[in-house]
């Protein structure tokens, strides 16, 4: 009887995320509609939302009319009762980004910060997790996205866990490049099981992978790469954004910029007046991109290499060329595109995270009043 209730949960568990992915994507549907486009059988589906409705994970939003036929009841996703929290740590600023489970943003803020200073991440989420309750969500869980991990953030978890003083809260502490791949996978409107790397240059050239829908584990630090002989230049030599602003704006000093999005703001603005010498530093900044993202390719063969931060700011620039590179390296068919989050999708991954556990059907426990 044991591996009968077993495997009756595992069932309802993966029709329950049928149901959840479908809403996601397509937005408000029938509950006739949801049974036509997963096969499940309408009685199911029935079961299944009614379900959710109590979790308030689903909400009825009025009706919805055919061509033939009544008008019947549309469902979505309801994010009034659960939200999560993604942290974003940079040299000189934290990032604090909490959504709900239907997408909706609570709150983004930034704040200065000095390296090293535990107590103003622990100060930050402690405001933001008491933001979203004071908002009548229930916070599921924290991630912090910390450029690589190390001693730092191995000690940052567990001194968050012990601040934030809620047993069930959920608090982690991840590379902020594969969470910027989890968000860019969940918000860039690509299919179920896409195999995406998401690749950033705010702290080095990294490369966030996602294979068969998961995350590998630690993101690839493509910059280490050496693009010829032993001592040859590396990738981040030749293509990093420091690089760049380097070389187009005389007298820049990279290394002293705590936040390079002015540089590659004036950057941009040459690139747009036409100025010859940035466009001549952008294009070969892309063919060297285009080399390294080559590297990746063969060896995960991604559908999507995604271009995040600052290199989403340069794409039109650097993808031509970028593309160039790759087909001459590589037999790949991965697009190349560039992402629409912004400089803090790695917050925004971090929370959604937690979110996504709910659409693999693994339900939270009901919301306390």
């Amino acid at each position: 009887m044991k591996t009968q209730r077993a495997d009756f949960t595992d069932v309802r568990a993966t029709n329950l995320a049928v149901v959840l992915r479908h809403l996601r994507v397509n937005g408000p549907s029938s509950r006739a509609a949801i049974a036509a486009s997963t096969g499940l059988n309408k009685a199911t589906v029935s079961s299944l939302t009614s379900d959710l409705i109590d979790q308030r994970l689903l909400r009825e939003t009025g009706l919805t009319g055919n061509r033939i036929g009544r008008p019947s009841t549309a469902l979505a996703l309801d994010g009034s009762a659960y939200a999560a929290i993604g942290l974003q740590v940079t040299a000189d600023r934290l990032t604090a980004l909490a959504v709900d489970y239907a997408g909706e943003q609570l709150l983004l803020w930034h704040r200065v910060f000095e390296k090293g200073r535990v107590s103003a991440i622990t100060a930050l989420a402690q405001r933001a997790a008491s933001r979203v309750r004071q908002q009548g969500r229930h916070v599921l869980g924290l991630t912090v996205a910390v450029p690589g991990f190390d001693r730092f953030g191995a000690d940052l978890g567990g001194v968050l866990s012990g601040s934030l003083r809620q047993p069930d809260l959920s608090v982690a502490v991840a590379n902020h490049t594969g969470l910027a791949a989890v968000a860019e996978l969940r918000h860039g409107g690509y299919p179920d099981g896409t195999n995406l790397a998401y690749v950033t240059a705010a702290a080095g050239i990294e490369a966030g992978l996602v294979v068969d829908g998961r995350l590998l584990p630690d993101a690839g630090r493509i910059g280490r790469f050496s693009l010829g002989p032993a001592g040859a230049p590396t990738l981040e030599d030749l293509a990093g954004v420091g690089q760049l602003v380097r070389r187009v704006l005389q007298g820049a000093d990279p290394e002293s910029l705590a936040d390079l999005s002015p540089a590659v703001e004036q950057v941009t603005a040459q690139a747009r007046a036409g100025d010859t010498g940035t466009l001549a530093a952008l294009d070969d900044t892309g063919r060297y991109l285009g080399q390294g993202l080559a590297l990746v390719a063969n060896l995960v063969n991604p559908e999507v290499i995604a271009l995040g931060d600052h290199y989403a700011a340069l794409a039109t620039w650097l993808v031509p060329a970028a593309e160039a590179e790759m087909a001459r390296h590589t037999e790949s068919s991965a697009r190349l595109v560039a992402s629409a989050l912004g400089l803090h999708a790695a917050a925004l991954g971090g929370a959604v995270a937690h979110l996504d556990r709910i659409d693999t059907g693994e339900l939270p426990a009901h919301p306390r009043d």
